[in-house]
C-alpha cells in the first residue's frame, strides 16, 4: 500500500513537471511569434493582438496604463518610423501552467537614418481558457549596448 502511494505521488509530480514544461514551451512560442509579428506588422498591430483585455503597460514618463487605457494608448501609437524585434533569453511558468514571464533584449531600428537602440524587457503572460497566451504586463528599459 505504501509503495503504491509513493508511486502515485511520483507519477503526479512527473505529470505536473511535464505539464509545466509544455506550458513554458507554449509561452515561449507565443513570445517568439509576438516578436516576429512586430517585425512584420509593427508593434501597434502585434500589441493589439497579444495584450490581455486587462493588460498593463509600463512606459517611461507615464503612470502604468491598464485595460482600456492601455489599449487606447496602443491604438494611438505611431510605429511607422521604426521597427522593433527582440529575443527572449529566458522565462518561467507557474506550476499551475497559467501564468509566466519572459525576459530578454530588444532592438529598435529607425527606418531612416538614426541610431539603433537596445534595451531589456520583461513580459508577464497569462494563459486563457482557450489555450492562447496574452500579455498581462509589458515593460522595457532602454540602455543596453
Amino acid at each position: 500500500m505504501m509503495a503504491s502511494c509513493m508511486l502515485e505521488a511520483c507519477s503526479t509530480a512527473k505529470e505536473k513537471t511535464e505539464s509545466a514544461a509544455a506550458a513554458k514551451a507554449e509561452m515561449m512560442a507565443a513570445e517568439n511569434t509576438f516578436s516576429a509579428m512586430t517585425e512584420q506588422k509593427g508593434i501597434r498591430n502585434a500589441l493589439m493582438q497579444y495584450i490581455d483585455s486587462n493588460g498593463v503597460l509600463l512606459r517611461p514618463g507615464t503612470l502604468p496604463l491598464s485595460g482600456a487605457d492601455a489599449i487606447d494608448f496602443i491604438s494611438q501609437a505611431t510605429d511607422s518610423a521604426y521597427s522593433m524585434v527582440w529575443q527572449p533569453k529566458g522565462g518561467s511558468v507557474a506550476a499551475s501552467g497559467d501564468m509566466g514571464y519572459t525576459y530578454g533584449i530588444y532592438k529598435i531600428s529607425p527606418k531612416s537614418k538614426g541610431d539603433t537602440l537596445y534595451g531589456t524587457y520583461v513580459n508577464i503572460w497569462k494563459k486563457h481558457p482557450d489555450g492562447t497566451w496574452r500579455l498581462a504586463l509589458d515593460s522595457g528599459n532602454e540602455g543596453v549596448e
